[in-house]
Order: C-alpha cells, then structure tokens, then sequence
C-alpha cells in the first residue's frame, strides 16, 4: 500500500496574480473614490461611445 501527501504550501506563482489582483482592485476603488462623478459619468460615457452602445 502507498501513501500520497498532498502539498498545500502556497508557491510564488500562485501568490503573485492574486496579490495583483488586490492591488489592482483597492486601486481602482481607491481613484474612483477621490475623482469627481462628473469626470466618471464623462469617462463611462466615452466608453459607452467607443464600443457602440448607445446611450442616448
């Protein structure tokens, strides 16, 4: 009979997206909290243009 064990330690390459993906999202979170809604209704309103969504 054999026995296998399981690895559970956390590796660098499986730390480093998530660590980024945290990052990346208090950031997000972080600029959009300290801009003015005008400007966000403004950048949300050009995308909308560029992509063909109508918004009118």
């Amino acid at each position: 009979m054999t026995t296998k064990t399981l690895n559970t330690t956390a590796s660098a390459s499986q730390i480093i997206p998530v660590l980024f993906a945290v990052v990346l999202g208090l950031g997000i979170i972080t600029v959009t909290g300290h801009v003015q809604a005008s400007t966000l209704h403004d950048a949300a309103h050009d995308v909308r243009h560029a992509t063909g969504f109508p918004c009118h």
